[in-house]
């Protein structure tokens, strides 16, 4: 029998403590807690059921294909010069911004992310009522020969309002170390705030890591599975190792419903388009704008944060 704590390899050589699936514990709330508070991450096997998982992928791929960027009749297969014929400054967020609006307007991008075995974790994490923040986040990573990965961040810098939020990073479909997974730096979150000097990648900015900081945590992930993290946990994506394929994910906020929000977690990711926009051709309204039935906290954004280091090496 494999063994299950045996350490991994990512595609870059670092080696990785696997993840730690904490499902067992979701019955205990409190010991929840107290393994968050010590490891800065939470995995969770089977968090949500596959059929919503595969019928997002399906309707993100067909966005792909109509582009010329996915082979027909495959899942995820890219034709690489159609891909590598997108000029790099329409990548800023992995695919040019008019194409992310239709990934946008899917209404169930928006509707998993309030899966009830979804919010019930995050109920289990803060104890109270929770906020799905409405900005969610796909990733649709093509392999673009000009596309780095994600470099290691906090999540607060690029959102603020509360320091109390947290991630929940999920594949769409099966995801190996190579395919260009997440892994998180284990117990990073304490300590606060680092500062974010610009980085290749995604977002531009990469935090400040200490030499004594070497634990990573990573592995494949299954469909279903899901990893979740506070705000100040340093984070990566690995390259993706496949120049045939196709990588998709979502990442989506979640926060105690008491704690403040920055304004712009309430548009859609990059503002790219206004929620009218979005929700014209929902079969529902059931779901639209459910954050202004809710009393918030607003907060303003702050410039500054980033050169913040609050977190200092030994």
């Amino acid at each position: 029998m494999k063994d299950q704590n045996a350490l991994l390899e990512a595609p870059d050589q670092t080696v990785l403590e696997p993840f730690l699936d904490s499902t067992p514990l979701l019955a205990h709330p409190e010991k929840l807690r107290q393994r968050a508070e010590q490891d800065g991450y939470l995995f969770f096997r089977q968090a949500i059921p596959k059929e919503p998982i595969a019928e997002l992928r399906r309707q993100i791929l067909a966005i792909c294909e109509r582009h010329g960027w996915v082979i027909p009749g495959t899942d995820g297969c890219c034709d690489l010069d159609a891909v590598n014929r997108l000029p790099k400054e329409d990548l800023t967020m992995h695919i040019p911004p008019a194409v992310y609006a239709e990934v946008q307007k899917l209404e169930l991008f928006h509707r998993l992310p309030h899966h009830p075995r979804l919010i019930a974790i995050y109920e289990a994490i803060f104890g109270e009522p929770v906020l799905s923040h409405p900005r969610c986040i796909a990733r649709v990573v093509l392999p673009h020969h000009e596309v780095s990965p994600t470099p290691p961040h906090q999540d607060f810098i690029h959102i603020q309002g509360t320091r109390k939020f947290w991630t929940c990073w999920f594949p769409l479909g099966d995801c190996p170390i190579d395919l260009g997974g997440l892994a998180v730096l284990k117990g990073s979150h304490r300590g606060g705030i680092r500062s974010h000097p610009e980085a290749l990648g995604l977002g531009q900015l990469g935090a400040d890591i200490c030499s004594s900081e070497l634990t990573w945590v990573g592995g494949k992930f299954e469909s279903g599975d899901i990893l979740t993290f506070p705000c100040m946990t340093v984070h990566k994506a690995w390259k993706n190792e496949h120049p045939d394929q196709i990588r998709l994910s979502c990442d989506n906020r979640y926060q105690a419903a008491s704690q403040p929000i920055e304004h712009k977690s309430l548009r859609s990711h990059g503002n790219v388009l206004p929620w009218e926009e979005i929700y014209r051709d929902w079969k529902s309204t059931e779901g639209q704008y459910y954050w202004k039935k809710m009393d918030l906290v607003l907060s303003d954004w702050d410039e500054s944060v980033r050169w913040q280091k609050e977190r200092i090496c030994d």
